[in-house]
């Protein structure tokens, strides 16, 4: 069976969504295993600040790809699609559905369908575009880029450099637009066949289990946890850039209050959220938005059920 005919479940959504829980109960009831869709839980130590599950939580349910690489090692969208390929390979050749978990966009664009074919970077090139932002300015270059490429310049803040940049870069390259590369690649053959559940809850609840969790974090040793990691691995290691790691460096190293921290945590977890559901709400492959607990339903789980029959 080819990878496209492979079919899977993908329970999506923001931080504090309770996903885990969901997918948890869900696995029980369809013979599924877990297969993360984190950019922090891979990585082994970050364990309070990503909601890593502990093994009580699984009650027994197989959890992929946890704690797959060090926190000063570098894994990207490409890397993680071919981890969770072997992974549901694995599962599926034992039998069993596999369950993809998470909040991390890119990585499940990745794995449903694969990556753009861009160029690689040209470091001469993109000098010259950098220097040319500082000359010109935000506007004139995004001005630029609406020009050579609409469809991504529509995506992109004027104000976002780093993505200006390398959208003029892959135009220049190659002579064609990314957003005309990426509108193609997404009218493309899915990877899996696969049913994706966005889980939402009102964003008033949400607020207040992100504040609940965070302190649940903060009680449980999260500033122990990143001074350890710090200690370890300095403070350029990948994770500790992480919303609510990058906070807690600033209180252990620039003297923030840990008051303060934590409003800033809060904070920035609900900007966070709101991009995730952004993100996931634009997503073709979203087949359909549903609370966790509508999730568990039996016409829910019916519907999986024939998803999963083919």
């Amino acid at each position: 069976m080819t990878a496209t005919r492979i079919p899977i479940v993908c329970v999506v959504g923001a931080t504090a969504t309770g996903k885990t829980s969901a997918a948890i109960t869900l696995c029980e009831r369809i013979d599924g295993e877990i297969v993360g869709a984190d950019s922090v839980q891979v990585y082994r130590g970050v364990d309070i600040g990503s909601g890593k599950p502990r093994q009580e939580q699984l009650r027994g349910i197989r959890h992929h790809l946890l704690d797959v690489v060090n926190p000063d090692e570098a894994i990207d969208a490409a890397r993680y699609a071919e981890l969770a390929d072997a992974a549901i390979q694995d599962i599926h050749a034992r039998g069993r559905v596999a369950v993809v978990v998470g909040g991390t966009g890119l990585w499940l664009r990745a794995l449903l369908r694969g990556l753009v074919e861009v160029p690689p970077v040209d470091s001469e090139l993109r000098k010259r575009l950098e220097q040319r932002w500082e000359s010109e300015g935000a506007v004139a270059m995004h001005g630029y880029l609406h020009t050579v490429d609409p469809l991504s310049a529509a995506r992109v803040h004027p104000n976002d450099k780093l993505r200006v940049v390398r959208a003029l870069e892959v135009y220049e390259q190659s002579g064609h637009a990314m957003g005309e590369k990426r509108r193609e690649h997404a009218l493309g053959e899915p990877r899996y066949h696969a049913l994706t559940y966005l889980l939402q809850v009102p964003v008033v609840h949400l607020a207040e289990r992100q504040r609940q969790r965070i302190g649940e974090m903060l009680d449980a040793g999260w500033v122990e946890e990143t001074r350890a990691l710090l200690t370890s691995y300095g403070p350029s290691a990948r994770p500790l850039s992480a919303v609510g790691y990058k906070q807690l460096v600033a209180h252990l190293n620039d003297g923030v209050s840990l008051a303060e921290t934590r409003t800033l945590i809060e904070r920035v977890t609900r900007l966070y959220a709101r991009r995730q559901t952004t993100w996931f709400k634009s997503d073709r492959d979203v087949n359909h938005v549903t609370t966790p607990e509508a999730l568990l339903s039996e016409t829910q789980l019916g519907a999986v059920r024939h998803h999963l029959s083919g």
